[in-house]
């Protein structure tokens, strides 16, 4: 596949969460610590889809779309999974020492729609059975391209960065500060690459957890800079969201279509 002339047209939360109004959908996974010590340790995951962080009362996160991704990049068995109807948890083990990613980024999805029969016409697969299936030959088809990632991250002893390397594609997190060393009053830095390049312009959204037990979300947007990174100082202790996402027009296989990409993580500040 071939990738042509990706540009950058707005940014907006795209994915399950659009932050900003009380009855938002944020996407999140919370762990039950974010940092560890000793040589091995178990850690719990909370996977959901709700109005208040982090509060489940929508819809659960399937365990299936994620992977743990150890230090040295191998991948982590996730272990004890179950999904109810608003919530999912599961555990994974860590013998390693550094830094884990827990992602539900895969393959990204390509959507169509056209009409049929006086019918609106709507499909969802890869690129092989788009075309196998004749879906673009469809008159007026409208084809577009979706990356989408939930993560966070969680460190037994000293943080490490071989999880964040770049794949080059979709909306990705590059940490100028380590998303497991944040602290209350400390400027943090982060970047965000867009299939490999500097998002600059992006419109970032963070929000401080348990925010239905404040009478404002608390939210505030951010712009990354010319380097893709954008800074603030958190000043309430406990876990944060933060979530960005682009829209963009590309040629695949010379096949016109839109890109999305979004991306959304929780992370944790402790006080000083």
């Amino acid at each position: 596949m071939k990738h042509f002339a990706i540009r950058l047209l707005a940014a907006s939360s795209v994915l399950f969460a659009l932050a900003g109004t009380a009855s938002a959908h944020r996407a999140w996974m919370l762990p039950s610590t974010f940092t560890f010590s000793g040589d091995s340790q178990w850690v719990t995951v909370d996977a959901a889809i709700s109005n208040d962080l982090f509060f489940p009362n929508h819809h659960a996160i399937d365990p299936a779309s994620v992977t743990v991704t150890g230090p040295d990049g191998s991948v982590v068995e996730i272990k004890n999974a179950a999904s109810g109807e608003i919530r999912a948890m599961f555990d994974f083990q860590m013998n390693q020492q550094g830094t884990y990613r827990v992602s539900t980024a895969g393959e990204p999805f390509y959507f169509a729609s056209w009409s049929e029969a006086g019918e609106r016409k709507r499909w969802r697969g890869t690129l092989e059975t788009l075309r196998a299936e004749g879906v673009d030959k469809k008159p007026d088809v409208q084809i577009s391209l979706s990356n989408r990632r939930v993560e966070t991250y969680v460190t037994l002893g000293a943080p490490s960065t071989e999880v964040f390397a770049a794949t080059g594609k979709g909306l990705e997190f590059q940490p100028v500060t380590h998303p497991n060393d944040v602290f209350t009053g400390e400027p943090v830095s982060f970047k965000f690459l867009l299939d490999g390049a500097p998002a600059s312009g992006l419109e970032v959204t963070v929000l401080p957890g348990n925010d239905r037990y404040r009478d404002t979300p608390g939210e505030f947007k951010l712009t990354t800079d010319a380097d893709g990174v954008f800074t603030f100082t958190p000043t309430i202790p406990g876990p944060y969201w933060f979530t960005a996402g682009s829209e963009g027009e590309t040629v695949i296989d010379g096949l016109p279509m839109k890109v999305r990409s979004s991306y959304t993580a929780t992370f944790e500040a402790l006080p000083l």
